[in-house]
């Protein structure tokens, strides 16, 4: 995926799995997003921060609202790309717009934006996202930029 600029998109690929299906033999649509958390955690991972951690310094993100449009499903064995980009970042919050590609043949299978806060551990009250992390997703270069299915 490249962002408008040319610049690189970030993408987590993954693969459908026999668990991920339902009886009609397709990603069950509740996976979708479980797919996409997958990649908004690896989106901080790849910026150097692991949830693990941040959790143990008090800190967790949690989805405050989520909404999914599904175009198309995915099968048993595709291989899929998984978007995470950053659309908007604030005190204690940010959002993302997610989609879902299938490899083989770059159709876009589902789409979202998720809005996700930061919270204490302890308490689940907002928690401003910590200076370092800030600058890490401000500096990703997502904010404004569209992603599209082609390398």
């Amino acid at each position: 995926m490249r962002a408008q600029n040319g610049v690189q998109a970030f993408a987590h690929q993954c693969r459908v799995y026999y668990e991920d299906t339902d009886a009609g033999g397709v990603v069950y649509y509740v996976n979708y997003l479980k797919f996409m958390e997958r990649a908004r955690t690896e989106r901080l991972r790849a910026l150097g921060f692991v949830q693990s951690q941040l959790a143990g310094e008090n800190l967790l993100f949690v989805v405050h609202s989520a909404e999914a449009r599904y175009h198309a499903p995915a099968r048993l064995d595709d291989e899929l790309r998984v978007s995470a980009e950053i659309t908007e970042l604030n005190r204690a919050s940010l959002r993302f717009k997610q989609q879902v590609w299938r490899v083989r043949d770059a159709t876009l299978l589902c789409e979202g934006q998720f809005m996700v806060a930061c919270v204490r551990a302890d308490n689940f009250k907002p928690q401003a996202i910590p200076p370092a992390l800030r600058a890490a997703l401000a500096d990703a270069g997502d904010l404004g930029k569209q992603s599209y299915a082609g390398d």
